[in-house]
């Protein structure tokens, strides 16, 4: 047995554990010195040894002698520095392993179907027109017809060959990362600690999708800081692989009538993005204000502000993995009242009170709201 792969795996084991090596020594029962030897590869531990080590971690005796994966193609970019960096590349390639190994005991790899887009944009120029053009392209390969939203997106991703980790990890510095395919990947990894959206777990898939289509030359375990161009042509191709551009403006238009927060909150769940995606669409056709419009539109309606990380109306945990079809869990899903909520009278009332056909009183009369409500919805209308 080789003590340099015993060395390196100790050492993984126990920071994915959190344990001091004091800690570890003690349940093992070694002096601190005597493990420091074993983790540092110095000493050649005894079977007795490594057995009550792998009691101590909960590990298999196996997971303490195999080499250990180290994952070099990787995307692993935060805007701060993340302490556990190390424990979730162990995690990742330890989940990889056993993936690709049961992939292949079964004969069941599933082909990746975007391999060629990668290399075919590789050759177009970086920036929005290549994001949108992936995007387009991107929905194509994966058999999504023009104006459907996405159900499961888990199940698409994993239907085109691309293997999705689900890992959660306290904290809003580290939304996901992504393993490009000649490391037995590709892969997508995704934090869905229960204090970041399910809306946010959707985005960040995607935006990791993006990053495997658009950046696979940036693939480099060794880089950490975020390339703010690359990143913002990730959330480019995102927000149009969720939101194709003619059935986003079309449900924005139908929605017309609505106030600018009802009408976010109604397409972001047509969709299933953050509220945040709708608004960077806006802001993207030339709205520059809508951010500001829509805190004060939330601000009016709720009164309070919304807070950071917070989502309105955000999705159960289902929306981003439905395992079951939905006629089967219908019974157990509520809807929230802004899928309800009715808009063609609302049009037809924005429309005449535009083009001056009718007053906003009449308006507000065929609304059934006071004038007060009715103007703060007029004063919300956005295009």
């Amino acid at each position: 047995m080789s003590s340099e792969n015993i060395s390196l795996n100790l050492r993984r084991l126990r920071l994915m554990k959190n344990l001091s090596q004091e800690k570890l020594a003690q349940a093992i029962g070694i002096t601190r010195a005597a493990y420091i030897h074993l983790e540092n590869g110095t000493t050649q531990p005894r079977t007795s040894t490594l057995q009550a080590i792998a009691k101590a971690l909960d590990v298999k005796l196996a997971d303490l002698l195999q080499p250990p994966m180290e994952l070099k193609a990787v995307r692993f970019r935060a805007k701060k520095k993340l302490k556990r960096r190390k424990q979730v590349l162990f995690k990742v390639s330890n989940w990889l392993r056993k993936f690709n190994s049961l992939e292949a005991c079964l004969g069941a790899k599933q082909p990746y179907v975007l391999g060629e887009l990668a290399e075919r944009l590789r050759g177009e120029k970086p920036g929005a027109e290549r994001a949108k053009m992936a995007a387009r392209l991107a929905r194509e390969k994966m058999g999504i017809e023009p104006g459907e939203s996405i159900r499961d997106l888990c199940g698409l991703l994993e239907s085109s060959g691309i293997k999705v980790y689900p890992i959660k990890i306290a904290g809003n510095d580290f939304f996901g990362l992504s393993v490009a395919p000649q490391e037995d990947g590709p892969a997508i990894v995704v934090n869905v600690w229960e204090r970041i959206s399910v809306e946010r777990w959707i985005f960040s898939a995607v935006h990791e999708l993006g990053h495997l289509l658009l950046h696979l030359d940036s693939f480099n375990v060794e880089l950490e800081e975020e390339n703010p161009e690359e990143e913002k042509e990730a959330d480019l191709f995102a927000a149009h692989f969720l939101m194709p551009e003619e059935v986003f403006i079309k449900e924005w238009e139908e929605a017309k009538g609505l106030s600018l927060f009802d009408r976010v909150m109604k397409v972001k769940r047509i969709f299933k993005v953050s509220y945040r995606t709708v608004l960077y669409r806006l802001y993207e056709a030339g709205h520059h204000d809508i951010w500001k419009q829509f805190y004060y539109e939330y601000y009016r309606q709720e009164g309070q502000a919304l807070r950071l990380h917070e989502e309105p109306q955000a999705l159960a945990a289902e929306a981003f993995s439905e395992w079951e079809p939905v006629a089967e869990r219908e019974p157990d899903y509520k809807l929230a009242e802004i899928d309800f909520l009715p808009d063609r009278l609302a049009l037809l009332v924005r429309e005449a009170i535009e083009k001056e056909q009718i007053t906003l009183s009449k308006g507000a009369e065929i609304l059934g709201l006071t004038v007060e409500k009715m103007r703060a919805l007029a004063n919300s209308w956005v295009e």
